[in-house]
């Protein structure tokens, strides 16, 4: 059973879907991207979570993100499935849903928790950045559905920290302000944020979101 640690390597794996065959990391290309795995096909809490992710479609592409599902079904299971989706959630599918039967993919990435589920996969999460690093992971139990608008959050702050020397506070949302690098000097602030900051203690620096207008 893998392993998988923030910054190493997202395992690539190629597997057949409800919008054919993928290759991970050459479907990814140079987008973020959301893989996730939902217990079982025809179940209620996983009817609501991939009805919501096609209608969060928008606002995963606004950040350059692409999401895909996986659940240990058949891809005839899937495809039959999706059209309850469509129906009861007021949606379209619009992501692919990976087939694992042979818990292929589910085992490279530690999606089954004996303890909770022999045979099923938990509610795994995890966010690549498009260097097909693994940047966040989250697992949920079968019992709770996932908070999208907390992935989307999650999200923008890994984007935003990737590109500039801060990091967020706890329950920051864009527009918020950020803490400034502690390995930033103070006296070094003023060239690298020009919309200045606000020292609360020498290692509580907070700034205005740069990228911000």
């Amino acid at each position: 059973m893998s392993t998988i640690r923030l910054g190493d390597e997202a395992p690539n794996f190629t597997a057949k879907s409800t919008e054919g065959e993928i290759n991970f990391h050459e479907w990814l290309g140079d987008s973020w991207g959301i893989l996730f795995s939902h217990p079982a096909d025809y179940t209620p809490v996983c009817t609501t979570e991939l009805g919501t992710v096609a209608k969060y479609k928008d606002k995963f592409d606004k950040r350059n993100v692409k999401v895909v599902a996986l659940s240990v079904d058949g891809l005839d299971s899937h495809k039959g499935w999706v059209l309850d989706i469509n129906e009861t959630q007021n949606t379209t599918v619009n992501f692919p849903i990976i087939a694992d039967e042979d818990h292929k993919v589910s085992e490279l990435y530690d999606m089954i928790h004996p303890n909770a589920n022999n045979k099923l996969t938990v509610r795994s999460v995890f966010v690549v950045d498009p260097d097909k690093k693994v940047k966040l992971i989250i697992t949920y139990p079968a019992s709770t559905g996932r908070n999208f608008d907390e992935l989307l959050r999650v999200i923008d702050s890994l984007q935003l920290t990737a590109y500039h020397k801060v990091a967020t506070p706890a329950n920051w949302i864009s527009g918020d302000d950020c803490v400034v690098s502690p390995s930033i000097e103070s006296k070094d602030i003023p060239d690298i944020f020009p919309k200045g900051y606000t020292e609360i203690k020498p290692y509580l620096r907070m700034t205005p979101q740069p990228d911000s207008k």
